[in-house]
């Protein structure tokens, strides 16, 4: 009799246990974060997108790397993308913090440019970083066709009637200039690495550029480098 008592309080414990650990392995299935704790957040971008680009240009580029009126012109051309729209509870950032984080992570490399510092200097997740940089490339890959192309007979009118009345005619037809830069990556890339190691040393991409003269005449040349905080008009 005592024994039947013995496995009447077993199998009953055991179906306790059995209970307590299904209940324990659906709320692990439901959570997301199983040991949630909060992250202690102080943004930049503020005291970047207010202070330094008003009263600060010298630091505003050397954060972002471009002048803040190539930041606002950069803006007028995606900010009505409809990769910044959605129709989820959660609204985006403003498109101009979403362009600032990439701009910033564009212009670092190493471990400033880790998703956790740049986290960290944003006051967004990681996440957030993430996603911000991928819909700025979406944005600006959609002005592909309209800003690399080759210039249309009018242009190259417009710029042959430069070259000669600035040199003679017999120089006329040279109204274009390509010009290249290496952009230093900042490890070895791990696919065909060797084929990326250049004349100066270093892993990088060839950026080649062609344009015509009258084009480039016309352009404000900005200097990025954060050291260099002047602007040459030519």
């Amino acid at each position: 009799m005592s024994i039947d008592g013995a496995d009447s309080d077993t199998d009953e414990e055991h179906t306790i246990t059995m209970g307590t650990t299904a209940d324990l392995l659906q709320l692990i299935m439901q959570t997301r974060v199983l040991n949630p704790h909060i992250v202690s957040k102080c943004s930049q971008m503020v005291l970047v997108l207010v202070d330094f680009k008003i009263h600060d240009p010298k630091r505003f580029r050397r954060n972002l790397r471009v002048s803040s009126s190539t930041f606002d012109r950069l803006l007028e051309m995606i900010e009505t993308h409809p990769i910044f729209s959605n129709d989820a509870i959660n609204s985006q950032s403003p498109v101009s913090m979403q362009l600032a984080i990439a701009m910033f992570r564009f212009g670092h490399d190493g471990n400033a440019a880790s998703v956790e510092a740049i986290a960290q200097w944003s006051g967004v997740s990681a996440g957030s970083v993430v996603n911000c940089t991928r819909r700025v490339m979406i944005a600006f890959l959609a002005l592909h066709d309209s800003a690399i192309r080759w210039p249309s007979e009018e242009e190259k009118e417009e710029s042959k009637e430069w070259v000669e009345g600035v040199s003679c005619f017999a120089w006329r037809d040279g109204y274009c200039m390509a010009d290249g830069t290496p952009v230093v990556l900042f490890q070895k890339p791990g696919y065909h690495g060797e084929a990326y190691f250049d004349r100066k040393c270093n892993y990088s991409l060839n950026l080649q550029v062609r344009s015509t003269l009258f084009f480039c005449m016309r352009l404000l040349i900005m200097i990025y480098d954060s050291s260099l905080p002047f602007q040459i008009s030519v």
